[in-house]
């Protein structure tokens, strides 16, 4: 996973081509009923043919059952499945069985000892930091376009792969990647001009802040 950059919540024919055309490694669908990103199988389906053989995709899902992951898989057969709820590590190991794809955790940081929580999903093919959503009603998973304190990344053991996500944005990412080195990032709502809403021009400007960052941490 290294040095990717991974654009979510794409839920247009004309934004998701905006991610392609600019390089994206992955590009993620959203299987969220309260999210402004969520999109129908059908429409998840049309997308991920849009995308087959261009990036990697990738349906992110907030603790589903085993019901809903079949619906997703059949209709968008993404490449790997991104789960953004409370599952367990016992949960997550069951999914890639029962499925056969490769899956992201996501774990929300908001303070130090929020980093223990890696060490039991070492099975999972990759993790996501993103910030813990603030705690306010009808609050998202993701997507609220929060960070969280990225010096807290500074006593992770650096064998640690991970993708940063919450809250970057065309600004800040070169930062983002310069502070606490990641081996991918992941945006949504930083290229959005809107809920829900990608931006072509800043979904572009992400894509190539952070490729020069990338490049610039490996000298």
């Amino acid at each position: 996973m290294d040095n990717l950059v991974k654009i979510c919540g794409l839920s247009t024919p004309e934004t998701l081509d905006a991610a392609l055309s600019a390089g994206a490694d992955m590009v993620g669908f959203v299987r969220i009923p309260k999210s402004p990103r969520h999109v129908s199988l059908s429409l998840g389906h049309k997308l991920s043919l849009q995308a087959r053989g261009r990036t990697q995709r990738v349906v992110l899902l907030l603790d589903p059952s085993d019901e809903e992951l079949a619906q997703a898989v059949e209709a968008i057969n993404p490449d790997l499945i991104q789960l953004h709820g409370s599952e367990t590590p016992e949960r997550v190991a069951e999914i890639r069985s029962i499925f056969k794809r490769p899956v992201m955790k996501a774990l929300g940081i908001a303070e130090p000892s929020d980093l223990q929580a890696l060490s039991p999903y070492a099975g999972a093919d990759h993790i996501l930091l993103d910030a813990k959503p603030p705690r306010t009603a009808g609050a998202l998973p993701g997507g609220n376009g929060v960070s969280f304190d990225w010096q807290l990344l500074n006593g992770l053991d650096r064998k640690v792969s991970f993708m940063l996500s919450g809250g970057l944005n065309p600004d800040n990412v070169a930062e983002a990647i310069r502070l606490t080195k990641p081996q991918a990032v992941d945006v949504s709502s930083g290229v959005e001009s809107g809920p829900g809403l990608k931006d072509p021009a800043r979904i572009e400007a992400f894509i190539r802040a952070a490729r020069t960052a990338f490049a610039a941490a490996r000298h």
